[in-house]
């Protein structure tokens, strides 16, 4: 037998293809309008069947027209096994779409079992495979094309595979060419360009935690909102998106990143920060404390940082050591909930404590302690009032051993402390307590009466809020990006709102600039669940910043004393990383007024100038205007990033990225030879897709001349 003939696609192959690809995206555009034509107008009269049909109706509208501009990426030409049709061509796009005459597929949802092939294939003619509904299915792929459609033009047709081609570094074109656009002020779907090990952590079951640790870069955070979409799909009537939630840093993240779900045609999920969801839930007048007394001086620039370990006070109240503490009070508190006496109603009539306390503790005891206490009450009115009825049958003298009663109730219910999340966590600072940390304690008590609490006491006020009151509401599926400042505490309280643990937690240890208050490694968040419900993921592959930005960051990664293996870089090579030296701050600014001027002609969207703290930047903005230069300063508690030019302390850049970065001011005195410093650096580097420039003056960063 001679060997198969392998061919090289040669520039008419690449215009037949296009052609071939062309015909058929008019011929979808076509389907598309008659599939739209035929819906007819809307119904707006008031018979309940056709309001229902109407709501199915418009559904259908918003997806063709959607459909309309951009209705698929990509192509796989798939044999499967015992079957003797030729290979079927399989168009897949961000929604689905059937053929209106025979109801046959014709553009493939991208979370479809058949469509994971489009993502898992790399090549080579081996059998491939998917799981179906109806089991697992086998056959061949023969071709695998991406397409570029935009507004309706086709943009450009890559050959990823051919089967019987030499497909030499194929599959990595189309990729490279997305990865080459320059951004906006959104982060976008990368329906397109899921990469397989992406693809198996959004195809994951539902019923595990999945913890995720990222490379920057690495697509984390749009794995995991692909990942709701996809649950969406393949659990529907199981899950809803309404019961789902994503909790982000802050709310600039939020708005940057809030375009990517409705692409995906996936709305009504909860996107918030956990302690604006925190705050809500309260209801109380209690407000966040501007910054820990460790937090602050973690931030600082000079001077020996406060050591980090299990009793640092943000890290003892993340911990599920004090989740266990305040259980113990909490269990405390209901056992010396009850006074231990008989309630005397009027002279010889007594509701004897052994009564009160099978109600409260036998027959209530499934309810939460505040519906217990307004049960009780309630079931003590009525025995006052049975007993009125049954022993006194004088009006006069109903009425006034009824005033009695009611009275004494009343006093019966003072002793009875109210369920109250806020007071209660007052009194655990009231009195010291040798279990706790000295600072901790007195911190914690001095917030307190100012009406303030840390970040951190929020997850030990929610779980006492929820001890009381039960749980506020559930979820389905939860998000939590930036993971690495998150508490195990926190984790633990969400876990609790759900039936089973439906995670995707994500982050990046590297950039884990929160040390004071987060985790250090992610076993600390692993060991709230169950081993058999939990799943560990690395994706270290970085597809944001060029080979050489992150060739540069991870000769940074050492000094951040994580231990974590180098990112891995997407072949796009770029401009080297320079590094500037000016001798004084005129000289800084004109630099800096150089490197904004020269990458906006060079078409550069987004552009940044990342500096050290925010007061910082605030005054590096105010010098920058007054040279002439527009740009927007993001500080705390922005809730919009705007895109354009943007000065932005290093700690607030995390989750975002820009065409061009300039890390402004990368000297010893900004940036030391120390882990927290090296973090910020790592932090400020990764955030380049394109180009990336240090300025320092006098001399640079240890962590830069060490590189």
């Amino acid at each position: 037998m001679t060997p198969e003939r392998r061919t090289q696609e040669t520039p008419q192959d690449k215009t037949d293809a296009f052609q071939e690809e062309r015909s058929r995206l008019n011929q979808t555009f076509q389907e598309i309008d008659n599939q739209l034509s035929q819906i007819g107008p809307a119904y707006y009269g008031h018979d309940f069947v056709e309001q229902l049909l109407e709501e199915k109706r418009q559904e259908m509208r918003q997806r063709l027209t959607l459909l309309s501009t951009e209705p698929y990426f990509g192509r796989l030409d798939f044999q499967e096994s015992g079957k003797q049709q030729a290979p079927v061509p399989l168009y897949i796009g961000k929604r689905g779409m059937d053929r209106k005459d025979t109801s046959d597929p014709y553009i493939i949802d991208w979370r479809a079992p058949v469509a994971s092939l489009f993502y898992s294939f790399t090549g080579g003619e081996e059998t491939v495979s998917y799981d179906a509904p109806e089991g697992t299915i086998q056959g061949e792929v023969h071709r695998k094309r991406n397409l570029s459609i935009r507004e309706k033009e086709l943009q450009r047709v890559v050959e990823s595979y051919v089967r019987g081609g030499d497909n030499m570094g194929l599959s990595d074109e189309f990729l490279l060419y997305r990865l080459g656009e320059k951004k906006d002020n959104r982060l976008r779907d990368i329906v397109s360009t899921i990469q397989a090990e992406q693809d198996k952590i959004i195809r994951a079951p539902r019923h595990l935690a999945l913890i995720i640790q990222g490379a920057a870069g690495s697509g984390k955070t749009t794995v995991a909102l692909h990942r709701l979409a996809y649950l969406l799909y393949q659990y529907q009537g199981q899950v809803r998106a309404e019961r789902m939630i994503i909790f982000a840093p802050n709310t600039m993240f939020l708005d940057y990143i809030s375009g990517v779900l409705p692409e995906l045609g996936v709305g009504s999920v909860k996107q918030t920060t956990f302690a604006d969801w925190a705050l809500e839930l309260l209801g109380q007048e209690i407000h966040l404390a501007e910054a820990s007394s460790e937090g602050a001086r973690w931030f600082s620039l000079g001077g020996e940082r406060p050591p980090i370990d299990d009793s640092t006070p943000g890290r003892f109240k993340g911990s599920l050591r004090y989740k266990d503490w305040l259980d113990a009070k909490l269990r405390e508190f209901e056992a010396a909930y009850l006074p231990h006496q008989d309630m005397e109603a009027w002279e010889g009539c007594v509701l004897p404590f052994r009564l009160i306390r099978e109600w409260f503790e036998v027959e209530y005891r499934h309810y939460p302690l505040a519906m217990r206490r307004e049960r009780l009450l309630g079931r003590m009115n009525r025995w006052l009032e049975m007993q009125l009825k049954e022993r006194i049958h004088d009006a006069k003298i109903r009425k006034d051993r009824a005033k009695t009663g009611k009275h004494r109730l009343k006093a019966y219910a003072k002793k009875l402390p109210e369920a109250d999340a806020l007071s209660f966590y007052k009194t655990l600072f009231d009195r010291p307590d040798p279990s706790l940390p000295e600072t901790l304690a007195a911190q914690t008590k001095a917030l307190l009466r100012k009406g303030a609490v840390m970040p951190e006491d929020l997850p030990a006020l929610m779980w006492v809020r929820q001890y009381m009151h039960g749980p506020s509401g559930s979820f389905d599926h939860v998000v939590l990006d930036e993971a690495q400042d998150v508490s195990p505490f926190q984790i633990a309280l969400l876990g609790a709102m759900m039936t089973e643990p439906s995670f995707t937690i994500l982050g990046d240890l590297a950039q884990g600039i929160h040390a004071y208050r987060g985790v250090r490694r992610w076993e600390e968040l692993a060991e709230v669940f169950p081993e058999d419900r939990r799943s560990y993921h690395e994706l270290r592959q970085s597809y944001r910043s060029t080979f050489e930005i992150i060739e540069f960051a991870n000769r940074i990664l050492p000094f951040t004393d994580t231990s974590l293996p180098p990112a891995q870089p997407v072949f796009r090579s770029g401009e080297p990383v320079k590094l500037i030296e000016v001798q004084t701050p005129d000289e800084r600014i004109l630099a800096i007024v150089s490197f904004i001027t020269e990458n906006r002609r060079r078409g550069m969207n987004t552009i940044a100038v990342i500096g050290r703290t925010d007061e910082a930047c605030a005054k590096l903005a105010q010098e920058l205007r007054r040279a002439g230069t527009e740009v927007h300063l993001i500080a705390e508690g922005q809730s919009q990033y705007r895109g354009g030019v943007s000065v932005v302390p290093v700690f607030l850049a995390k989750g975002l990225e820009f065409d061009a970065v300039l890390a402004a001011d990368v000297d010893p005195v900004h940036y030391s030879q120390d882990p927290q410093d090296a973090k910020l650096l790592y932090v400020a580097c990764t955030r380049a897709l394109h180009k990336l420039t240090l300025l320092y003056q006098g001399s640079p960063s240890p962590l830069v001349s060490a590189t």
